[in-house]
C-alpha cells in the first residue's frame, strides 16, 4: 500500500530503487504513529536500538524509554550526545570551502553511495515526506531511515514537520533528502559522527552516518536551507527571536545571534531568580561577593524563533528592517541549565506535564516514570552529559508568534571566560555594547565559539564558529556568505546591534544575566538608539560604544559591569591585555575573508580591522545612526 502511494511523487531513481527492493515501507500517519514507532512499534518500556556491523557483531546504538512524559533516547557512546563540529564532508564537485570526501578518504563517494543505497533495500524502512524551512516557504524533502529509527524520525517531524501518508500531493519531488544509515560509522568512519553532502544539480542529499540528529535532523536541514540561500540570494540566520513587551504595552523585537552556546534559547526565557525573588546579577570569581538586583515587574515575552530564523526575500518590506520567520516546527532546547527543581518553571511545566508526550535526548529516563528535566545522563561517574535536550513542538509554547516580524535589534552573544590583570581574557566585553553596522559584520565573521561551550565537541578554548556562525552547517564558499550577510546589513539600515557576553563580565561570574537585563532595559527605553552623551567610546574599538550608565527601574547598575577596566581586578593593565587577545584573534580570522570575491565594502572594513582602525574609522566606512 505504502509503495503505491509512493508512486504519485516525483522520486529520484535510485531512491525508487530502494523503495521498490526494501523488505517493507512505512509511512508515518500521525504524530501518535511516530510515537509509536520511536519504540519500536511495541509495548516494550525499554526499546534498544541496534545493528548488526560487519566485523562487529550487533552494536546498540541507543535505548528508548517509554516514560509517562514521552520517549527519553540514551546513547551509549558519550561521544554521541554531542554535536562533532568537524562532522560535515562534501561529495561533490561544486565549490565548497569545506572538507571534500576524496580529499579525506583517498577515493570517490559514489562507491560508498552505492553500497549504502543496497544496505537500504534489505532493511525494513520508514519514508518521512516533510518540507525543509516550513510549510510556505520550505523545500519539498524526504526522509528515509531503518524502521528501528523511529525516534530520529519523530524528533525530525517535531523539529520539521511532516506530511502524513495520505496527504502527500500529487507530483511530490524532494529538493532534499536525508539517507540514515548508522552502521557506515564503524565500518567506514572511525565511528565518529560523518554527515556527507552530495549537493547534485536538483537535489541536496544528505547522508547522515549517525543517530544524533544534531548534525543532520537539525543542523543538516539548516545545511539545506543554506545551499538553497546561497543560489537565491538569501540567509537563514543562526538566531533566536522574541517580541518584548514592556508592563507598559510597549514591544521590541530582539533578534539574539551567535555561536553555539551563546545564548539564542536563554533570550527567550525569563530572568531567573533566587527563591527570595531577587535577581543575582554577578558572582566575583575572586572575592565570592555577590551582587543583587531588583526588578519588580519583567516584560511578557512572545517567541519567535529559536535557533533557525528565515530571511527570505518575500517577507521584506519597505521598512529598512530585518523582516524574519521560523524555519522550524519545533526546537530542539537544551536544558543543561535546568539542574535542580524550580530552575526554570516555564519550560518544567511544558517538559514535565506536556500536551502531547515528547522525545528527550540525554537524560535519566526511568521506564514508566515521569522523565525529570534536571536529572541527566552521566557521561562519567559524577560527570553529568552537558548536553541535555528536549524537541518542544512551537504549537506546545504559550504565546509563539506563527508570523514573520521586523526586527529592530540584532543583539550577538559571546561565551565569554573571566578576566583578571592576573589571568587576562578575552572577557572584557561590557553588558551591553553598541555596535555600528560594520562592526556589527565583522563579529558576524568572527562569531567566537567562545568559552566553556557545552553543545559541541571542542577542546580549544576559544576558536571561531564562522561566517554568520552557522559556517558549521555551510556547504559552500566563506566568502558567498559574507557577502550576503553584508548585503542584509547594508539593506536593513533601520535595524540597530548590539553585544552582549554571557558567563562572565571581567571578573564577575554572570551566566546568561546580562541578555536578560540588557533585554529589559532596551525595551523600557523603546528602542536601541541613544544620544552621544550616553555612550562613550569603548576603550578597544572593536566593542563599539560602551553605556556611561544603565539604569533601570530607577537603579543604576555599576559602572565596572558596563565598562570592565573600571573593575579593581582587571582595570587598564588587564583590559587592554585582553583587548590584545581579541584584536589578535579577530586578525587571524578575518585575513581567511580577503579574496577578489569579497565585496568591495567587506574588504575595507577587514582591512580597517587589520589596520588597527579606530571606531571613528569603521563609522566613516559604514556609517550608523544612533
Amino acid at each position: 500500500m505504502e509503495k503505491k502511494i509512493l508512486k504519485k511523487a516525483m522520486l529520484p531513481p535510485e531512491l525508487t530503487g530502494v523503495i521498490n527492493a526494501s523488505a517493507s515501507i512505512t509511512i508515518p500517519e500521525s504524530r501518535e504513529h511516530l510515537l509509536k514507532l520511536a519504540m519500536g512499534n511495541k509495548e516494550d518500556m525499554m526499546y534498544e536500538v541496534s545493528y548488526d556491523v560487519p566485523g562487529v557483531g550487533n552494536v546498540v546504538e541507543a535505548t528508548v524509554s517509554r516514560c509517562k512524559n514521552g520517549a527519553v533516547i540514551n546513547y551509549k557512546d558519550a561521544y554521541m550526545r554531542r554535536r562533532d563540529p568537524d562532522c560535515m564532508v562534501i561529495a561533490d564537485n561544486e565549490e565548497t570551502d569545506k572538507p571534500r570526501y576524496a580529499d579525506l578518504y583517498g577515493q570517490d563517494f559514489e562507491p560508498l553511495r552505492k553500497t549504502t543505497f543496497e544496505w537500504f533495500k534489505d532493511q525494513d524502512l520508514i519514508v518521512m515526506p516533510f518540507m525543509a524551512g516550513g510549510k510556505e516557504l520550505g523545500y519539498p524533502s524526504i526522509l528515509i531511515a531503518p524502521l528501528n529509527a523511529g525516534f530520529f524520525a519523530a524528533g525530525l517531524a517535531d523539529i520539521q514537520g511532516f506530511i502524513p501518508k495520505n496527504e502527500i500531493p500529487e507530483g511530490f519531488k524532494p529538493k532534499s533528502v536525508i539517507y540514515l544509515a548508522p552502521p557506515f560509522r564503524h565500518t567506514h568512519f572511525d565511528s565518529k559522527q560523518i554527515v556527507v553532502h552530495n549537493r547534485l544539480k536538483d537535489l541536496h542529499e544528505l547522508f547522515s552516518y549517525n543517530l544524533y540528529p544534531g548534525p543532520s535532523a537539525k543542523k543538516g536541514i539548516y545545511s539545506v536551507l543554506l545551499n538553497a540561500g546561497e543560489y537565491e540570494g538569501w540567509l537563514t540566520a543562526h538566531a533566536s527571536t522574541v517580541k518584548v513587551i514592556t508592563p507598559y504595552d510597549n514591544v521590541i523585537t530582539i533578534m539574539h545571534e551567535g555561536a553555539s552556546g551563546g545564548g539564542k534559547s536563554e533570550m527567550l526565557e525569563q530572568i531567573h531568580r533566587e527563591t527570595d525573588g531577587r535577581i543575582l546579577l554577578a558572582t566575583h570569581t575572586v572575592t565570592q561577593e555577590k551582587y543583587f538586583m531588583e526588578l519588580s515587574e519583567t516584560c511578557d515575552l512572545q517567541p519567535v524563533t529559536d535557533d533557525m530564523a528565515l530571511c527570505h526575500p518575500s517577507l521584506q518590506n519597505e521598512s529598512k528592517r530585518l523582516v524574519v520567520k521560523d524555519a522550524e516546527e519545533g526546537w530542539f532546547l537544551r536544558i543543561n541549565h535546568i539542574n535542580q527543581y524550580g530552575i526554570d518553571p516555564h519550560y518544567e511545566k511544558l517538559c514535565i506535564q506536556p500536551k502531547e508526550p515528547l522525545i528527550f535526548l540525554n537524560l535519566e529516563g526511568i521506564p514508566g516514570s515521569t522523565c525529570l528535566i534536571w536529572e541527566h545522563t552521566e557521561d562519567a561517574p559524577g560527570k553529568p552529559c552537558p548536553n541535555p535536550r528536549v524537541i518542544m513542538p512551537r504549537r506546545f509554547i504559550p504565546d509563539i508568534v506563527d508570523e514573520a516580524v521586523e526586527v529592530d535589534v540584532r543583539s550577538f552573544g559571546v561565551r565569554t571566560p573571566p578576566c583578571t590583570k592576573d589571568n587576562p581574557t578575552y572577557g572584557i566585553i561590557g553588558l551591553l555594547h553598541i555596535l555600528p553596522p560594520g562592526l556589527a559584520w565583522l563579529w558576524r565573521l568572527v562569531a567566537p565559539r567562545g568559552h566553556n561551550n557545552p553543545s559541541i565537541l571542542d577542546s580549544s578554548a576559544m576558536s571561531s564558529e564562522g561566517v554568520g556562525s552557522y559556517w558549521p552547517f555551510a556547504t559552500g564558499k566563506r566568502v558567498d556568505q559574507a557577502n550576503l550577510l553584508l548585503e542584509q546589513i547594508v539593506n536593513s539600515s533601520s535595524t540597530r546591534y548590539i553585544l552582549i557576553p554571557n558567563q562572565h563580565i571581567g571578573a564577575y561570574k554572570v551566566g546568561f544575566m546580562p541578555q536578560w537585563i540588557a533585554r529589559e532595559y532596551l525595551a523600557r527605553r523603546g528602542s536601541a538608539r541613544f544620544r552621544p552623551e550616553h555612550l562613550v567610546e569603548s576603550r578597544c574599538p572593536l566593542l563599539g560604544y560602551s553605556l556611561e550608565t544603565l539604569k533601570i527601574d530607577g537603579k543604576y547598575l555599576r559602572k565596572s559591569f558596563l565598562q570592565t577596566n573600571h573593575q579593581s581586578y582587571v582595570g587598564n593593565e588587564g583590559y587592554d591585555a585582553g583587548a590584545k587577545i581579541l584584536i589578535d584573534f579577530f586578525k587571524a580570522e578575518l585575513d581567511t575573508y580577503l579574496s577578489r570575491r569579497l565585496n568591495p565594502l567587506g574588504r575595507k572594513l577587514i582591512e580597517c580591522c587589520l589596520n588597527d582602525g579606530t571606531l571613528e574609522d569603521y563609522k566613516e566606512i559604514f556609517p550608523i545612526r544612533l
